[in-house]
């Protein structure tokens, strides 16, 4: 949530469920993007951390209160929202301020360093804490995007910095459409992601795809291409670049590098 700016028609709305976000979507309002971000796994979304960086009133707290939520954050609540997250048993209402914009990752609202136990003491990198814009990106299909594809892409590379690998995630107009995680083949998180927007009855047509890491195969491609996707990004780098670029351009699809992939240790 900290990684969107709370900026006009930039409203961001994160569900989260096992540590994986189930539901991300950007709207004008929070109840907006609430209803874009529960519309991507409502069943999921059951019992899930839900997120805001904006303030959470009345209108969003009503819609909200209709399903079992385990824990809200937001920078701040309406007097009306907190008298109905009251009345909820067993809800966690956190108040979190919004990073300043400074220029240290503190400032930012993120961890310069992230620490993982293991059984022999602790691991310790830096932060995936790079951000690209479409400046960064390589465009290496024949068909180019357009500025509205360049922003779902850039979308949906940032959601899948927070989902476990192998990630896919199809996005479109500003929201989540289907998301697979923490699968060990990268195909079949796209099927999985596919398939959960099947299941919610979201249209994957002319959707855009952001994978965490290269595609090693060509099969990945097909199986989104299929489904209805029309742009994907990633890292690039895989021995079979060549191969997979070939797949992009026989589907017609958008293909674009960025060159870095995020960090997965």
């Amino acid at each position: 949530m900290k990684s969107f700016d709370a900026a006009p028609n930039a409203v961001a709305c994160v569900i989260v469920k096992h540590a994986n976000p189930c539901g991300v979507a950007l709207g004008a309002t929070a109840l907006e993007a609430y209803s874009k971000a529960f519309q991507t796994d409502p069943s999921s979304a059951f019992g899930g951390i839900i997120a805001f960086n904006t303030i959470v009133d009345k209108t969003a707290a009503e819609a909200i209160s209709k399903q079992f939520v385990e824990v809200l954050i937001a920078p701040d609540y309406t007097a009306e929202a907190l008298a109905i997250f009251t009345a909820k048993a067993n809800v966690r209402v956190l108040k979190i301020a919004l990073p300043t914009g400074g220029s240290t990752p503190w400032e930012q609202g993120r961890n310069a360093q992230d620490i993982k136990r293991v059984g022999s003491g602790i691991l310790i990198q830096t932060a995936d804490n790079h951000e690209i814009s479409s400046t960064d990106l390589k465009v290496v299909s024949k068909k180019q995007p357009t500025a509205q594809q360049m922003a779902d892409l850039l979308f949906a590379w940032r959601v899948a910095k927070y989902v476990k690998s192998n990630a896919i995630v199809f996005c479109g107009n500003g929201m989540t459409l289907g998301v697979g995680a923490g699968q060990m083949s990268r195909v079949d998180s796209t099927r999985i992601a596919a398939i959960k927007a099947q299941n919610a009855g979201l249209s994957l047509k002319d959707s855009v795809v952001a994978s965490d890491a290269f595609f090693p195969f060509r099969d990945g491609i097909d199986v989104l291409a299929n489904a209805g996707a029309s742009c994907v990004i990633h890292p690039g780098g895989s021995m079979r670049d060549e191969e997979v670029i070939a797949a992009a351009d026989e589907h017609g699809l958008v293909m674009v590098l960025t060159g870095i992939r995020h960090f997965r240790h």
